[in-house]
């Protein structure tokens, strides 16, 4: 598989700046991300990269200020999702150990940990190394979940909704578009030994069209346009008096999601923000 080698200069060159634009390419298909003094090296697949869509992704860059150039080079061939396996993860530990989320060899310092989570994952999101994850883990940590039917949208790794199961939750239902995505849910599913209560499915929100289903929580993190363009589709699912936890979006998103909740019945509960990034919780008014 053929890949570009797409080197990004930032200016300032800041941790925060190298973090935020990783997510950002990675939401139109980059890889994985190597940091340099000047700012990043990304990769993405040949077949799949969208210069526009990357180009619009840096002007509207979060942080002010901040100016970023790129140049594009063929990279050599190497799998470079083999090599992110190879690497893993160090443990995350969440709410001062409340939750750790591990790649089985990387172990938590704590083996006695209230929430343990093994991700196997091919792609740093969804291991809770990212803000947004971190965030709706944390939220999770705080609801009653026990006996709850929950919907992951857009699972990646499936972490969302083995933590909610870990905590008690009935049974998940969870979907994702990426066909890879679906199918490493289901195997960290197995490895958490949780995969009997739940359900696994490939495709975007319309296939909640034919679900009968109704969840009391509905777990997204995914961009802001998706989560825009899918809310009244995850409001059609919710049973009465459900939960809408929500990231993958910038703090100053928050207005713009309220409003679109407060057009289909829901009221904003309960805001978070880590290093930029936002994580709201909304329920029926």
């Amino acid at each position: 598989m053929k890949y570009y080698e797409v080197i990004f200069n930032i200016q300032p060159a800041t941790q925060d700046a190298r973090d935020i634009l990783a997510a950002m390419a990675g939401e139109v298909g980059f890889e994985t991300f190597e940091e340099t003094d000047d700012g990043l090296k990304g990769y993405v697949q040949q077949l799949l990269f969208d210069q526009e869509a990357l180009d619009q992704t840096i002007a509207y860059f979060p942080i002010a200020g901040t100016h970023i150039t790129y140049k594009v080079e063929e990279a050599e061939d190497k799998d470079w999702n083999e090599q992110w396996e190879q690497e893993g993860f160090e443990p995350i530990v969440i709410a001062n150990g409340k939750m750790v989320i591990h790649d089985g060899r990387h172990l938590p310092e704590n083996q006695h940990c209230p929430l343990s989570i093994e991700i196997d994952a091919h792609l740093a999101f969804g291991t809770g190394t990212h803000e947004t994850t971190r965030m709706i883990c944390s939220a999770l940590l705080n609801e009653p979940l026990q006996g709850k039917k929950i919907l992951d949208a857009g699972c990646g790794t499936g972490i969302l909704g083995i933590a909610a199961l870990k905590l008690g939750a009935e049974c998940v239902t969870a979907y994702d578009i990426d066909e890879w995505s679906a199918d490493n849910t289901r195997h960290n599913a197995i490895i958490n030994q949780v995969d009997s209560r739940m359900t696994i499915l490939c495709g975007d929100a319309s296939l909640l069209d034919s679900v009968q289903e109704r969840f009391d929580y509905v777990l997204a993190n995914i961009n802001r346009n998706i989560l825009l363009q899918d809310m009244e589709r995850f409001r059609q699912v919710m049973a009465k008096g459900a939960t809408l936890i929500m990231s993958g979006f910038y703090t100053e998103d928050i207005p713009l999601l309220e409003a679109k909740g407060q057009e289909l019945g829901l009221t904003l509960r309960n805001q978070w923000e880590d290093n930029h990034w936002a994580c709201i919780l909304m329920r029926e008014h």
